[in-house]
């Protein structure tokens, strides 16, 4: 990777007073003047300037925390933010320009088109800079292309969204004509469930959700292969698969691979998650010994909203593990230990619920209460507590002293849980506070479980409250 930025540096780097990095050098020269290059001479482009970031700069700085990186990113977004903005006359961004970032609007296919994908691909990523280093230019463009998007770029009657379209209407004209054919491609949707979840999670917009949601119903309903697996690479404007011809009807080529599509299922899993259902996320690594700097390990998922997040616990080879930093969203590593496999917890810092199989040892498993178990979140008691007495089990301890209250929703599924257990399977809800109390008193559930101040695992003796 630094080789990579290095040769960046070196080579496709306008070192002029116009800045940013060219599309093409010649494979001989090495420079972008070469007349070789034809229409790629001295050109610069979406691709050349913006797409560092979700190629590699996020994550090579996810990885290090290295200035270098966070430098390089905002270098790339101010000259975005500068000069892709659309004009008067269309709403999409420029997206090709020559050295002096005047728009090229007649190199090879593009002329003055646009790609639908790239807009919206615009508005995620600035999003993502934005929580690295807050500006207000950065902000105001993606929710100008979040507004704008759905109406010239969206079918507003299937849903999804639309490859190339004319910049431009012409006379009499409504909406920006399909340049060639109304068929969607894969990873533009992918561009638009990210910006908009993304949007949606850090301003709390409605209206992003929304969006986020349609384009994420689209894409499951027409774009998975559920019979032979896959992701199919363009659907018709309707839904249905394009099987016809060319590298369209294939799920891999020199123009599609997993890229997108694992990108898709990592990060709407983490922008779900932690900044729009306030759910835990559980991350796993295997780092080598001796791999990383200084022995830390950065487990930032994404680059998120600062103060949203933190780690609440970690496991290193199925046992808990206490060396971390939970704000800074680092592991120490043991220089002891060769073989390492690490889970890593990350909480919303304003999580609703949480339920955490901390152990399962000699017949008891133990499940660790957080928040507010309600109607909204027993959905992810049932899981922790399906996981729980997966394998036979003789006591199931519930510690309790950090859940804050329980509703009658929450009583019902622990107690409609414990009738699915064998009759000899001991419920104890530990150490829970004086609402809980209250609130498992006024039901008829206290009469099935025993409350306890603590278990003594060694000696299997409780002491009741």
């Amino acid at each position: 990777l630094d080789l990579t930025i290095n040769l960046f540096d070196r080579y496709f780097l306008d070192k002029t007073e116009h800045g940013g990095f060219f599309s093409h050098i010649d494979p001989i020269t090495l420079s972008p003047h070469c007349p070789t290059l034809g229409v790629n001479r001295a050109k610069k482009n979406w691709n050349s300037i913006g797409d560092h970031a979700p190629a590699f700069l996020i994550n090579m700085y996810l990885a290090t925390g290295e200035q270098r990186c966070a430098d390089f990113l905002e270098t790339t977004f101010d000259l975005i933010e500068k000069h892709f903005p659309c004009s008067e006359k269309s709403p999409f961004v420029q997206e090709r320009f020559n050295q002096d970032w005047t728009p090229d609007q007649a190199w090879g296919w593009q002329q003055d088109r646009a790609v639908v994908g790239h807009n919206l691909k615009i508005a995620w990523n600035i999003m993502r800079m934005n929580n690295l280093k807050p500006k207000e230019e950065y902000v105001a463009l993606a929710e100008k292309i979040a507004q704008i998007m759905p109406e010239v770029g969206g079918d507003r009657q299937h849903g999804g969204w639309y490859d190339v379209v004319e910049r431009l209407t012409l006379e009499n004209q409504k909406h920006h004509r399909h340049v060639w054919h109304d068929r969607k491609a894969w990873w533009q949707q992918e561009q638009a469930i990210l910006a908009y979840l993304i949007l949606a999670g850090s301003t709390g917009n409605c209206e992003y959700l929304r969006q986020a949601r349609e384009s994420v119903a689209f894409y499951n309903a027409w774009f998975l292969d559920n019979e032979d697996g896959g992701i199919y690479f363009n659907v018709l404007a309707n839904g249905i698969p394009y099987l016809l011809q060319g590298d369209e009807r294939g799920k891999g080529s020199h123009s599609m691979s997993g890229y997108h599509s694992f990108e898709l299922a990592y990060l709407a899993t983490v922008y779900n998650n932690l900044l729009i259902t306030n759910k835990p996320l559980d991350l796993y690594f295997k780092p080598k010994p001796n791999g990383f700097k200084d022995n830390i390990l950065r487990v930032q998922p994404d680059i998120l909203p600062p103060g949203k997040i933190e780690i609440s616990d970690v496991w290193l080879n199925d046992r808990p593990y206490s060396d971390f930093d939970p704000v800074k969203l680092t592991v120490n590593l043991p220089t002891d230990v060769e073989e390492m496999r690490f889970k890593v917890r990350i909480m919303p810092t304003k999580v609703a619920f949480d339920a955490n199989l901390s152990e399962t040892v000699d017949g008891r498993a133990k499940i660790v209460l957080k928040g507010t178990l309600d109607k909204s979140t027993i959905w992810h008691f049932q899981e922790v507590f399906a996981r729980a007495t997966a394998q036979p089990i003789k006591d199931l301890l519930l510690c309790m002293s950090e859940l804050e209250s329980i509703s009658s929703e929450g009583i019902r599924a622990i107690a409609f849980n414990k009738q699915q257990l064998n009759d000899r399977v001991e419920i104890y809800l530990v150490r829970p506070t004086e609402a809980v109390k209250q609130s498992i008193a006024m039901s008829s559930f206290c009469e099935d479980v025993q409350i306890v101040e603590h278990v003594d695992v060694g000696s299997n003796e409780t002491v009741s409250v």
